[in-house]
């Protein structure tokens, strides 16, 4: 009998669709995500529509990495002291409830753990650091969100960003300079204790970071290299090193799983 595949969680958006009056809950994965996952890390993406934060220890066994994707909604400011500035711009309490737990534990148990833009900002939070509402209004720093246009635009490589000598992210990249896309409104106002930028925009802006003293991958970058992963070789590089964690804990989970299998009971 064939091994079951190496599964990489991905946690669901929960969104209204449908016209005004005749709207409807939906439990939304972005195609992109999904895809970079399965190309790129080359796992299966999982969802576990409905899982709440209760839930998170059980479910968490049953896969070998997390990956939290972007979002058009925001985490909610309460989760770092601050009141909604602006109330029209979209949030998604469901998904912070899941989310926020998840990141502590897959911190706390070594499960492999990758950011993008929404999920960066998730794991900066859930660890005790707080966001830009609104990077744009912030005097000095720049308007990070995507321009006006078609996807392909929107994704097109936006600014710069600095990288720190000596990191992972400076061998995924191959260099201490990259172009990144840039399609987000919020940013980190103060890095969580415990996380270690590894990238800036010109601006000083964080673009990237990791768990610093992690046992396994667990970092996070507010660009979106899923998008065609494997046209940009930084982007495919970052996936192929989550891609690589998660393999290693899907074969320490099964060989863990078999050997409680076949011990034999004790007297």
């Amino acid at each position: 009998m064939p091994s079951p595949p190496c599964m990489v969680w991905l946690p669901a958006d929960h969104r209204l669709l449908g016209d005004h009056g005749h709207q409807m809950p939906y439990l939304l994965l972005g195609d992109k995500y999904a895809r970079a996952v399965k190309v790129g890390a080359q796992a299966q993406p999982l969802m576990f529509p409905l899982a709440d934060a209760a839930q998170v220890p059980q479910l968490l066994a049953l896969v070998d990495g997390v990956m939290l994707t972007g979002s058009p909604s925001n985490v909610h400011p309460s989760h770092f002291d601050e009141a909604v500035h602006n109330p029209t711009l979209p949030l998604d309490p469901e998904r912070d409830s899941l989310t926020l737990a998840l990141v502590r534990a897959c911190v706390a148990q070594g499960v492999p753990l990758l950011g993008i833009c929404r999920g960066f900002q998730e794991i900066n939070v859930a660890l005790g650091g707080s966001l830009h509402q609104a990077v744009h209004a912030v005097p000095g720093l720049m308007d990070h969100r995507e321009p006006p246009g078609t996807p392909d635009q929107q994704y097109a490589p936006s600014h710069p960003i600095d990288i720190v000598p000596g990191s992972a992210m400076e061998r995924w990249a191959g260099g201490l300079r990259a172009t990144v896309n840039s399609l987000h409104g919020q940013g980190v106002a103060r890095l969580a204790p415990g996380l270690r930028a590894l990238a800036h925009a010109p601006d000083g802006l964080v673009e990237a970071f990791e768990v610093e003293g992690a046992r396994t991958f667990a970092c996070a970058v507010q660009w979106h290299p899923e998008w065609r992963c494997t046209d940009t070789p930084f982007y495919q590089a970052i996936f192929q090193a989550f891609g690589d964690a998660v393999r290693q804990r899907h074969h320490t989970r099964l060989r863990d799983a078999r050997g409680f299998a076949t011990a034999p009971d004790k007297p």
